[in-house]
């Protein structure tokens, strides 16, 4: 049987930082700024972007625009 899970529930196992880099993304912002205005480094933000775009089931950017717009 397959079970899907909608993009609210994929949404509620981001973390409260992800969420946030999450934001940053969907808004179209460099990792190099994301990282500047959170206070972190670049290859911090990196590995979010990756977990995020894991736990959303996307490929990049647009896909998960397109899952922050269907939830």
């Amino acid at each position: 049987m397959d079970v899907t899970v909608s993009d609210a529930t994929r949404f509620t196992m981001l973390t409260p930082r992800e969420r946030d880099v999450m934001t940053y993304v969907a808004m179209g912002k460099p990792n190099k700024i994301i990282a500047a205005e959170l206070g972190v480094s670049q290859r911090t933000v990196e590995a979010h972007r990756a977990r995020i775009f894991q736990k959303m089931q996307v490929r990049n950017a647009v896909e998960l625009v397109h899952c922050m717009l269907a939830s």
